[in-house]
């Protein structure tokens, strides 16, 4: 069986970590893998079984990913950097990988090249067969200075890379609207599909009387403005029709905001808050509306399970990805976008009242799993 080492960097959300294991969920059949995860490790979160996991000591960022920032805070963040550098090089050592994948890098990560150009290098030199493969989902992040950043983009990909693939369908979402020289790329480029969450094997029933009504933003290290909205609103949707708040804040979320929320349902019988779930799908398929971050992951549970819902881009480090595949959705008319002015508990119930008694069409988009066949 080959083998396949795959490089994961979470660093504010938690939808990179979701998207790639369910890309090592659809290759392990035919591939002995090890997992690098580079980000915080989420204890509830599962791992397929059958995969090696290597967490090397985490590396996370601000909300305006402005400086990296270690999470075991003994440790200097050039400490933490070049031990991970070299327990990169070891495993590298170890697996000797036939395929290595790396997550979003060069078109993002740059922060990371301390240890990922070391790491292509190391690949070269043990096995000359070995191919390198980016793992890019449909959006790329644009940059200040968009065409120094191609031209860095590329001169990566041509050096180390045999292949990019493309978690997206070019019909709804082609590369070149955020990315302008395909062309200048010497390795061939593959649409997977969009890369969705399977569902669950054994269902579970979410207990509830009323109808429901989900909120969840992901990691939760941001989108504590639409928690708190919900939570604000939840008392004045209470007047407007009979329904049960569960609310996901995510692992990410830090003590205090958490503290906040619980007080804030203290007096609101409709609301529930935990932070994390594994079977977040499970509670979509059975909601009655979704509220959201409109991330590629939560975008996609959102489309698959066919959930009313209302999404809220986030757009700090005026970040666009989540605006671009908000604004197109809410224009096909799958989804209603969530605007800054919302965010008033009244106003904020009113809209929600009114999502609630709306039916959503059907996707437009042609989902589907990776599968490992697809691919080499």
């Amino acid at each position: 069986m080959k083998r396949l080492m795959f490089y994961c960097q979470h660093i504010l959300g938690m939808g990179h970590l979701v998207r790639s294991i369910e890309i090592v969920r659809g290759l392990m059949n035919d591939f002995q893998v090890c997992f690098i995860n580079g980000g915080e490790v989420i204890a509830e979160f599962e791992i397929p079984a059958g995969v090696e996991v290597v967490n090397l000591p985490a590396i996370k960022t601000d909300s305006e990913f402005q400086a990296l920032q270690v999470v075991d805070d003994s440790l200097t963040l050039a400490e933490v950097q070049e031990r991970r550098k070299v327990q990169l090089l070891e495993v590298c050592d170890r697996v000797q990988p036939d395929v290595l994948m790396i997550e979003l890098f060069p078109f993002g990560r740059g922060k990371f090249s301390f240890e990922l150009i070391p790491l292509l290098e190391k690949v070269r030199s043990l096995k000359t067969t070995a191919q390198v493969v980016c793992s890019l989902r449909d959006i790329v992040v644009t940059k200040r200075d968009q065409s120094k950043y191609e031209q860095k983009v590329c001169k990566l990909m041509n050096q180390y890379f045999d292949l990019l693939l493309v978690h997206g369908d070019p019909q709804f979402q082609p590369l070149s609207e955020t990315f302008s020289r395909i062309q200048d790329l010497r390795c061939p480029v593959h649409y997977t599909g969009y890369v969705v969450q399977p569902q669950p094997e054994t269902a579970v029933t979410v207990v509830c009387d009323r109808p429901l009504i989900l909120a969840s933003v992901g990691g939760g290290r941001f989108g504590h403005e639409l928690l708190d909205c919900v939570a604000k609103a939840a008392p004045l949707l209470a007047e407007k029709l009979p329904h049960t708040i569960q609310m996901f804040t995510g692992p990410f979320t830090p003590d205090d905001v958490f503290a906040k929320l619980q007080s804030l349902a203290v007096d609101s019988p409709n609301l529930r808050i935990d932070r994390f779930t594994p079977n977040l799908l499970t509670y979509m398929r059975q909601a009655d509306l979704s509220i959201s971050m409109s991330g590629y992951n939560t975008t996609l549970n959102v489309l698959t399970t066919g959930v009313r819902a209302m999404i809220l881009p986030f757009t700090g480090n005026d970040d666009q990805e989540q605006t671009i595949r908000a604004e197109k959705l809410a224009k096909l008319g799958v989804v209603e976008k969530i605007e800054p002015a919302d965010l008033q508990p009244d106003r904020f119930a009113e809209k929600s009242s009114q999502s609630c008694k709306n039916h959503p069409p059907q996707s437009p988009l042609t989902l589907m799993v990776l599968k490992k066949q697809q691919l080499f």
